[in-house]
C-alpha cells in the first residue's frame, strides 16, 4: 500500500466503529499470540541487535518487542496532549492480546513515514536497549518505548511505516497542563500530593498560600525532570529535546516522563579518526550545557506562566540571544510581567523568596557560556528545589546572590526609615567583604556598560517636607562606562546621565505629569588598583572607612569571623579637567528658571552623580550589582541596566 494511502486508510473509520489498522495485520489476526522479541524491521529500518540477558542486579531480557496490528484495538481519537510531527501519526489503541504483559493497557502508536523520522524511531529502540541495565530509572522518569509494529509483507520494503509502541501517560502534556485556568488543584490531585509525597522535596505540609502551593508543585516536577535527565547524561546520552510539549507526568506512578528519546545523541563521536579524549570532553559538556539550557526554558515557563505567550517568550528568548548576563533577567522580567499584575506576580514572587535563589538558579540554567551551566546533580542542591526541611549548606557564590537580592529587595519595597537605611547599609558592607572581583583586570571587564543607580547611603532629598520652585521628580540616574578606542593605558569613558520631570505648581502631589528633561555629565577616568581599610586607626591611608563586624547568619554562611584589615578596591581617577555638563528639557526655559532646575536635581540625586570626581573606588562588582563609594564614605549601589528593559 502507498505512503499516502496507508495514511488515509489509517484516520477512515472502519465498519465496526473503529480505524482501520496502520499495517496490514497478518493472516490469522484472532489467532492468539505472545509478543514477540524482535528479529527484522525490514531492509529499509535495520532492527536493533537481538536481545540479550543484561548484567548485574538489574538484569533482564532486552524489552524491545515486536508487535502485530492484530495485538491492538486502536480507539477512534487521540487525546490533545500527544504530540507529533508533521511526519508522524499518533493512534491510541488498547492491547488485546491476553499473552502480552501489556494485555489491556493503552499505549501509542506513532507512525513514523519520512527517513528522518524512521531514524528517530530507531533511535529510540537503541536507546531502549542502551538503557535495559537500570530498567527501573528508566520506566520512572522516561516514557517508555515498548516495541515495534511488524510491517505487513504486501507493503513495499522501502515505503513502509515504522510504527513505534510507546506508552500513554494521560491525555496531556506538561504545556497543556500549564494552559489549564486550574492547573494547581488538577495537578495536585494528579500527583495525589500528601505528607508522604511532599517529603520527596524537603516539606512535611500540605496546602497553604497559593505561591507556597505552586513553589512546592514546582519543585516536585523540577526534581523529577533533574533526575530523568541526569539519569540519561550518567549514561552518556543528552536528550536535545527537552520541551514541554515531551514532558508528560504518570497519573500512575506520580512521576514526570522525558519525551521518546529519538533525537538523544551519545557524548562519544563514533568516527574513530574524530574521537580523542578531548573531543568528547568538548562535546559531553557541549551536549549536557544544551540539556540544561532547556531545562532552563522549561522552569521559566512553569514558574512564570505568562512565558507560554509566544510574544512573550521571544522577548525573552531574545534578551539571551543579544548576548545579555541571565543575572539580570529580574530586571527585564518586572516591567513586563507587572504590567498586568498590580497586585503582584506569582511567578515573581516564588523566584524572590529564599533570597532570590529562583533567579540565581534560573540563571545558572541559562548561562551564557555553556561551560558556566550548573550540573544536574547541583542543580538537585540548589535552594530553591529543597525545602524547609532540608538543611543546607549554600556555597559562598549563593550567599553572595542572596545578599545582593535582599539589598535590591529592600531598596524597591522599603519607605528609607532609620531602621531600613541601617540594614541595607548592613548588607552592602557584606557585600564588599565577599567581593568575587577584587582584581583590576575583572573590574575593566565587567565594567563597561550602564548601570542604574538603585540607593545610596548619603543623604536622601526629596520633595515631601519641601516647598521648592520649581517642582521637578528625578526618575531614573544611570551610570556609563565604556571603554575609550586607541587608548594606550585601560582609560574608560564616564557618563552620568539623570533623568526628570517638572511638574506643575498647583498639583503637583497628585499629578506627576510635566515636562521631562535630562542632565549629563560626561568625563574620562583610569582604573587602578587600590585598597579600603576597615579599622579607624588605619584610615589615614584610606578615604574612606569601615567598622562594621562580620556576624550573624551570613557571617556563618561566609565562614568568616572577623573582618580582615583591608579590603582590594578599584581607585576610580576621574580626569577633572576634561568634563562636559548638558542640560536638555522638553519646554524652553530662561536661564534663571534652567538655573533652578539644575540646582534642584542637584539637590535631590547623590553629589557623586553630578561632581564624577567625588567617586573614589569600586568595592564591589559581579554581572548584575555594582558598588561604588564616595569622598563622603558613601556608598552607591548599582543594577545592571540594558536598553531593552529601559524602554
Amino acid at each position: 500500500m502507498a505512503l499516502a494511502a496507508a495514511a488515509v486508510a489509517a484516520a477512515r473509520p472502519s465498519p465496526t466503529g473503529l480505524p482501520r489498522p496502520l499495517c496490514r495485520a497478518s493472516a490469522h489476526p484472532c489467532r492468539p499470540r505472545r509478543c514477540r522479541l524482535e528479529a527484522s524491521l525490514s531492509a529499509s529500518t535495520p532492527a536493533p541487535a537481538p536481545a540479550t540477558a543484561d548484567e548485574g542486579a538489574a538484569a533482564g531480557p532486552c524489552p524491545v518487542v515486536r508487535f502485530d496490528m492484530a495485538d491492538f484495538t486502536v480507539a477512534d481519537r487521540v487525546s490533545v496532549g500527544l504530540h507529533g510531527r508533521s511526519d508522524e501519526m499518533l493512534f491510541e489503541a488498547t492491547v488485546r492480546d491476553p499473552s502480552s504483559e501489556l494485555y489491556g493497557s493503552t499505549v501509542v502508536l506513532r507512525q513514523l513515514t519520512s527517513s528522518q523520522a524512521k531514524r528517530r524511531g530507531r533511535r529510540a529502540l537503541e536507546v531502549l536497549k542502551k538503557l535495559a541495565r537500570r530498567q527501573m530509572m528508566y520506566h520512572s522518569y522516561a516514557m517508555q518505548v515498548h516495541g515495534y509494529v511488524t510491517p505487513s509483507k504486501a507493503m513495499e520494503e522501502g515505503d513502509a511505516p515504522l510504527v513505534l509502541v510507546h506508552g500513554y501517560h494521560g491525555s496531556y502534556s506538561l504545556r497543556h497542563w500549564l494552559q489549564l485556568s486550574d492547573w494547581l488543584p488538577t495537578l495536585e490531585a494528579t500527583l495525589a500530593l500528601d505528607e508522604e509525597q511532599v517529603r520527596r522535596v524537603g516539606d512535611d505540609s500540605v496546602g497553604g498560600p497559593a505561591v507556597t502551593r505552586q513553589l512546592r508543585l514546582i519543585r516536585i516536577l523540577m526534581r523529577d525532570l533533574l533526575i530523568g535527565v541526569n539519569y540519561l547524561h550518567s549514561h552518556g546520552m543528552a536528550h536535545t529535546e527537552l520541551r514541554l510539549e515531551n514532558v508528560h507526568v504518570s497519573p500512575v506512578d506520580k512521576h514526570v516522563k522525558v519525551g521518546i528519546l529519538g533525537n538523544a545523541v551519545d557524548f562519544h563521536d563514533n568516527d574513530p579518526s574524530n574521537s580523542t579524549i578531548a573531543s568528547n570532553n568538548e562535546r559531553r559538556k557541549m551536549m549536557i550545557a544544551f540539556d540544561m539550557r532547556c531545562v532552563g526554558f522549561i522552569m521559566a515557563k512553569m514558574v512564570l506562566r505568562e512565558l507560554m505567550d509566544s510574544s512573550t517568550f521571544q522577548k525573552f528568548k531574545s534578551f539571551l540571544n543579544k548576548g545579555n548576563d541571565p543575572s539580570c533577567l529580574r530586571e527585564f522580567l518586572v516591567p513586563i510581567l507587572s504590567q498586568n499584575s498590580p497586585s503582584g506576580n506569582i511567578g515573581l514572587q516564588m523566584l524572590d523568596r529564599h533570597w532570590g535563589a529562583g533567579w540565581n538558579l534560573l540563571a545558572l540554567l541559562l548561562a551564557t557560556k555553556s561551560d558556566k551551566r550548573i550540573s544536574c546533580v547541583d542543580a538537585l542542591r540548589h535552594p530553591f528545589l529543597c525545602g524547609p526541611k532540608w538543611r543546607i549548606s549554600p556555597t559562598v557564590n549563593v550567599v553572595r546572590w542572596g545578599l545582593g537580592s535582599t539589598a535590591v529587595r529592600l531598596a524597591e519595597d522599603y519607605i528609607y526609615g532609620h531602621h531600613q537605611r541601617k540594614r541595607l547599609a548592613y548588607f552592602i558592607e557584606l557585600m564588599e567583604v565577599l567581593n568575587p572581583s577584587s582584581k583590576t583586570e575583572n573590574w575593566l571587564r565587567l565594567l563597561p556598560g550602564r548601570w542604574c543607580l538603585l540607593y545610596c547611603t548619603g543623604r536622601h532629598i526629596g520633595l515631601t517636607l519641601r516647598q521648592p520652585t520649581p517642582r521637578v521628580l528625578i526618575s531614573d540616574a544611570f551610570l556609563t562606562f565604556a571603554q575609550v578606542p586607541e587608548s594606550v593605558d585601560p582609560v574608560l569613558s564616564l557618563t552620568s546621565d539623570i533623568g526628570f520631570k517638572i511638574m506643575p505648581e498647583s498639583d503637583w502631589p497628585h499629578d506627576k505629569s510635566g515636562t521631562e528633561g535630562n542632565l549629563s555629565v560626561t568625563t574620562s577616568a583610569k582604573i587602578t588598583p587600590g585598597r579600603i581599610y576597615t579599622n579607624a586607626e588605619d584610615s589615614t591611608d584610606s578615604r574612606i572607612t569601615t567598622s562594621r563586624y562580620l556576624g550573624g547568619k551570613w557571617g556563618k554562611a561566609a565562614k568568616m569571623k572577623e573582618l580582615p584589615a583591608s579590603l582590594p578596591t578599584a581607585s576610580v581617577n576621574v580626569d577633572e579637567d576634561e568634563v562636559d555638563v548638558s542640560m536638555s528639557c522638553g519646554s524652553t526655559l530662561n536661564v534663571k528658571s534652567a538655573r533652578n532646575v539644575l540646582q534642584e536635581v542637584r539637590t535631590q540625586t547623590p553629589p557623586e552623580m553630578f561632581d564624577l570626581s567625588k567617586i573614589v573606588c569600586g568595592t564591589y562588582i559581579d554581572s548584575r550589582l555594582m558598588i561604588l563609594r564616595g569622598v563622603n564614605g558613601s556608598a552607591l549601589l548599582f543594577v545592571r541596566s540594558n536598553h531593552t528593559s529601559d524602554t
